[in-house]
């Protein structure tokens, strides 16, 4: 029984450390406080070269249309006068409010 249950262990161990053996090969993460390595002149240059191109590719892009989802839900022939008379006049009045106990009496 004892055997059993060191060999899951040791079986588990061995899998956790298979798995942990690419995260140890990946390039290192910099830590706090670490300053970044110098470039040279000629990676400054691609950088710049890099840059400019990408400014200029947003430039190819066409100016898009503004959407409107539910513009074929609104009518545009709405009168706008009719809307505002109906502001002007006197507001709408307010319903009674029924509640059971009014209804019973």
């Amino acid at each position: 029984m004892a055997m059993k249950i060191l060999g899951r262990i040791l079986g588990a161990t061995c899998v956790i450390a298979a798995l942990t053996g690419p995260v140890w090969a990946q390039n290192p993460i910099p830590r706090y406080g670490e300053t970044d390595k110098e470039m040279s002149a000629t990676e400054k240059a691609a950088e710049r070269d890099a840059e400019r191109a990408y400014k200029r590719s947003l430039g190819n892009i066409p100016e898009q249309k503004s959407t409107d989802p539910w513009g074929t839900m609104r009518s545009d022939s709405a009168p706008p006068k009719a809307a505002a008379k109906d502001t002007a006049k006197a507001p709408p009045a307010k319903p009674k409010a029924k509640s059971a106990d009014g209804a019973a009496k």
